[in-house]
This record gives C-alpha cells, sequence and structure tokens, in this order.
C-alpha cells in the first residue's frame, strides 16, 4: 500500500480509515456483503470506477485482509473476490452507514442505483415493528440479479441467488423497485406500465413494500 495517503494517527478509526477510506473502497466491500463476485461483475456494479482504480482497491483491499481472491471450482473454475471473515463484520457499519445517509435531505432519490446497493438498503431500512406477523419469502429478480429475502419473526434474511421455494416473486429493474419502496409509484400503475411482472398468490407484496420506511430527514441548518 505504499503511496497511499495516511493520517499518522494512532486512533483506530484514523487506521481504519486507511484501511478501507479511498475512494470507491467501501463501495467495493458493499459490492461483496451479499456473496463473491468475479471482476468484470464488480465492474457492473461500480460502473463509474475504471478498471485500473477497481483492480487497485481490490490490491490495496487484499493486502489488508479485508478481501481475498479465490478460484471456483470446476465446473465455473473462474476467479472471485470476496470478503474475508474479518472483512465481513463491516456488514453493520456498512449497513448503519447506509441508514444514517438516507436521512440525508441531499440524497438524490432518483439517482440510478445498482441491483446490490437497492436490496442492501433493505437490510438499512427494515421496521421490524411493520414486519409483525409477517412471515414470508419473497424472491426478487432485478434485471440479472436474483435475491432471496426471508421476513420471519421480525428479522430480515438476504441471500443472493434463486429462491427454492417463494410466497411472491417481484421481477423488475432496480429504478422500478427503487420508486415502489422509497417513491411514490404505486403498484398497479407499474404493473399497468409493463415494468413489474408479480407473482403474489397470498397478496404480499404490497405489505412488503411497506417494510422498509425511509427515516425523517435530518433538518439542514439554518442560514438565516
Amino acid at each position: 500500500m505504499a503511496g497511499r495517503r495516511k493520517y499518522d494517527d494512532g486512533c483506530a478509526v484514523a487506521h481504519g480509515l486507511d484501511l478501507i477510506g479511498e475512494r470507491w473502497a467501501l463501495l467495493v466491500v458493499r459490492e461483496l456483503l451479499l456473496g463473491p463476485k468475479r471482476f468484470t461483475d464488480l465492474r457492473a456494479g461500480l460502473p463509474g470506477a475504471s478498471a485500473d482504480m477497481l483492480t487497485q482497491r481490490l490490491r490495496e483491499l487484499t493486502e489488508a485482509g479485508v478481501v481475498r481472491r479465490r478460484k471456483l471450482p470446476p465446473p465455473a473454475g473462474s476467479w472471485v473476490y470476496e470478503l474475508t471473515a474479518w472483512g465481513a463484520e463491516l456488514e453493520p457499519i456498512v449497513t448503519q452507514l447506509g441508514r444514517w445517509s438516507s436521512r440525508s435531505p441531499t440524497l438524490r432519490r432518483d439517482a440510478e442505483i445498482g441491483a446490490d446497493s437497492l436490496v442492501l438498503s433493505l437490510r438499512a431500512l427494515f421496521d421490524p415493528k411493520a414486519a409483525e406477523g409477517f412471515d414470508a419469502v419473497v424472491a426478487l429478480g432485478l434485471g440479472e440479479g436474483r435475491f432471496r429475502v426471508q421476513i420471519a419473526d421480525g428479522r430480515l434474511e438476504i441471500a443472493r441467488g434463486q429462491a427454492d421455494r417463494a410466497d411472491a416473486t417481484i421481477e423488475t429493474d432496480p429504478g422500478t423497485l427503487s420508486a415502489l419502496l422509497y417513491g411514490d409509484l404505486p403498484l398497479a400503475e407499474a404493473l399497468q406500465a409493463g415494468g413489474l411482472l408479480l407473482d403474489d398468490p397470498r397478496g404480499l407484496a404490497e405489505r412488503f413494500l411497506r417494510l422498509f420506511p425511509l427515516p425523517e430527514p435530518a433538518a439542514l441548518p439554518d442560514r438565516s
């Protein structure tokens, strides 16, 4: 990690920023929270990062012990990046950071969002009280991404991959799901527009979408 800017401070917070504070580093961690990814998948999730920048960050995170690279067994045989056990301990930090920043009055709700980012926002904003009595597995299809969301006993579990059994299936794109969750897009309107495919025999989708309320925005300082 020679040549990187250092805080030269004995504080553990400063050291943490030395490890993951460089541009794109924490977003690489975000992209790996739901499981391993190939380099091409990471680039797709971080379109603003150049290949050279992403390679550099992955090398630094690997040297720091946050990320590791391994080869998948046959027949896949491809190389993937994944969080180490220690790196995975960043999950609650990333989740809480997402919840904290969701209160920003300057956060752009209309900005493009990736599938992993959107799914991780469910962790950040999940309301256990609103989920009382809700027991279901929801399969999310967001473009090529597949995610399994299980809610039971006021707890939320999310995993990447196809659900073997689902009580409801939502197929859409990240922008549409974001508008359904955090915007003012009604479910019926999304269905009518053709941007949403829904398999929901128990009628769970409407309530599911209400389990992730946005917190009240923080107040901007009075500059009068």
